[in-house]
């Protein structure tokens, strides 16, 4: 591979992993609440860390356009100091965030789901907290779960390509993606770094659906057993 293949490929792999890193802890604290609280309006916070499931990308992305523009709600105009999102590699990291969030939550609320409560209910018989409860004995027996989470958020954030392009654009050695390269690859007709750019794409997103699909028969195996 040419260096300009491995800068990109380098680049996606650090954004995505940032993004990652973003999402994990208010993605698996929301997806905690939708899976063991009852309250009014849980379905629509629901929905709404669902959206970018289910909104085009380029739809996302012209809303976070909309959201860092200079008369947005986090546009210089309104806070009084430039983020300087727009068109940079935090373009990216915000990007990604976003749409790797709803395979996040989904992803953890599931394993939460798969938690027998009555071990919680145990643990704070003994005299445990809450936090405790949550960090010593919840977050264990989810682990596979949420690893499956993070292996699935990171795979779509270094696939992301609508939302990304709209937002940061696609600028060599600065905003540019495994997803953002191959597409510009392919419109100039450089059609050997498309097919390298593209095998490592389909090589990511093969090994990271393995690993989560053996991740959720391991949890649905222990929780068999349990």
């Amino acid at each position: 591979m040419s260096h300009a293949v491995w800068e990109v490929l380098r680049n996606t792999l650090a954004w995505a992993a940032l993004a990652t890193a973003l999402v994990m802890v208010p993605g698996t604290l929301v997806a905690y609440l939708l899976a063991r609280r009852d309250f009014r309006g849980k379905r629509v916070v629901s929905t709404l860390f669902s959206l970018p499931l289910v909104l085009p990308p380029t739809a996302v992305g012209y809303l976070l356009l909309k959201l860092f523009s200079f008369d947005g709600p986090l546009g210089r105009d309104t806070i009084g100091i430039d983020l300087d999102v727009i068109l940079s590699w935090k373009a990216v990291v915000v990007a990604c965030a976003v749409m790797a969030t709803p395979l996040v939550v989904r992803t953890a609320r599931v394993s939460f789901e798969g938690v027998d409560p009555r071990y919680e209910d145990m643990a704070r018989t003994l005299g445990h907290g809450r936090a405790a409860t949550f960090l010593r004995y919840t977050l264990p027996m989810a682990r596979r779960g949420l690893m499956a989470a993070l292996i699935l958020g990171f795979t779509r954030a270094v696939g992301e390509f609508g939302a990304t392009i709209i937002l940061a654009g696609n600028i060599p050695g600065r905003t540019q993606t495994l997803a953002t390269a191959i597409f510009s690859a392919q419109q100039a007709g450089r059609e050997s770094e498309a097919n390298v750019l593209l095998v490592v794409a389909l090589l990511a997103g093969f090994a990271a659906v393995y690993a989560s699909e053996a991740l959720a028969q391991k949890q649905a195996a222990a929780a068999t057993v349990r």
